[in-house]
């Protein structure tokens, strides 16, 4: 593939100057860029790579020389992660999997699969699968029976979908992505000691063996327009009622969500991010890698929580959160500089009780 200038400008929705009828095959960091590659030297601090490389075409800050760069024509732009969003989708060819259905791949003939798709090999869609227009399915990708999945949906690789898992338009699947499987829920025929523990905060009148009893999960899951859920996420389908992610909610590699679980619009969750069965997960709410999420409790929406935060209680909407367990941003950080204080604070007691028992002493 190959782009001009102009081309990338009106993608971009940028303004370009110099000769725009250049072409380029693809982008690289400034030190690393050919004359066939457009620069991403969208900061100040980038000027000195394009010097080390040898672009005849970057992307760059507003107000930037491109001139005094030894640039042939550039492309200016004010917020740089927006442009590289717009920049990233025209230039990426996706998996390469041909149009039509590959003689490796196994229909179910009561499958409905809209136009334009292409199904890779070794693919296994079940009966009553329902797929949209423009659909891309690259190799080894299973659906479930009855699963409906929406338009211009792109499943990679060995992505799972389970039976009677419900999905919109424009869904992203990475390699690995398991959305359908049985939520983690068992039982003891007696009352267990983590029920036990629950009650009492730690006290147990009595250890004893117990088996634990399969819960089946009967209920689907539910997955808006605009999702995406990365590379070997796991979505677990509710036990009765579904499990819910809403519209425009991306998910990063392996994020976990527990059976009956509703994440709400437009949820942000980093990779390793764990939510534990019947959580309520509001709206626009970003949590970062490693975070964690007690069972039954609310998230509210705008929550922002930092890396490795573990949330055990209800959240208020639109607070700032960060520690285990969670607090306001504010005060763990004014624990964290109580707590780099302890030495020295330790110091000052000991003293103290050397300087008061010499005294004591001398009485």
């Amino acid at each position: 593939m190959t782009y001009s200038v102009a081309e990338i400008a009106a993608a971009l929705g940028a303004r370009a100057e110099g000769d725009t009828s250049l072409t380029i095959t693809g982008a690289a960091e400034p030190a690393h860029a050919t004359p066939d590659t457009i620069a991403l030297a969208m900061d100040p601090k980038y000027a000195d790579g394009l010097a080390k490389g040898a672009a005849r075409v970057a992307v760059l800050w507003e107000g930037a020389e491109w001139r005094d760069l030894g640039l042939k024509a550039a492309i200016f732009v004010g917020r740089p992660r927006l442009a590289m969003s717009a920049l990233t989708a025209m230039m990426d060819l996706g998996p390469g999997v041909n149009n039509g259905i590959h003689p490796m791949a196994v229909v179910d003939p009561s499958a409905e699969i809209g136009e334009n798709t292409a199904i890779g090999p070794f693919v296994v869609i079940g009966k009553g699968v329902q797929i949209g227009p423009n659909a891309v399915i690259a190799a080894h990708v299973s659906i479930g029976n009855e699963a409906q999945i929406g338009a211009d949906a792109l499943l990679h690789a060995g992505a799972r979908i389970g039976a009677r898992v419900q999905i919109g338009d424009r869904f992203i699947a990475q390699p690995g992505a398991v959305i359908g499987a049985d939520g983690f829920s068992f039982v003891t025929e007696q009352k267990s000691g983590v029920e036990e523990i629950r009650e009492t905060l730690g006290t147990r009148d009595e250890v004893r063996a117990q088996s634990w009893l399969r819960i089946h999960s009967l209920g689907g899951i539910e997955i808006g327009d605009d999702v995406e859920v990365g590379a070997n996420a796991c979505i677990d389908r509710g036990t009765i009622r579904a499990t819910t992610i809403g519209r425009g909610t991306k998910l990063d590699n392996l994020v976990h969500i527990g059976h009956n679980v509703q994440v709400g619009e437009d949820c942000l969750l980093c990779g390793q991010v764990g939510i534990a069965g019947s959580a309520r997960i509001g709206n626009r709410v970003v949590l970062g890698g490693q975070c964690g999420v007690n069972d039954n409790i609310f998230v509210g929406d705008d929550v922002i929580a930092g890396g490795a935060t573990k949330i055990f209680t209800n959240a208020p909407a639109g607070r700032v959160l960060l520690g285990y367990p969670a607090v306001k941003m504010e005060t763990h950080v004014e624990m964290q500089k109580a707590l780099r204080r302890l030495p020295r604070l330790a110091d000052k007691v000991a003293a103290l009780q050397k300087a008061v028992s010499k005294d004591s002493g001398n009485d």
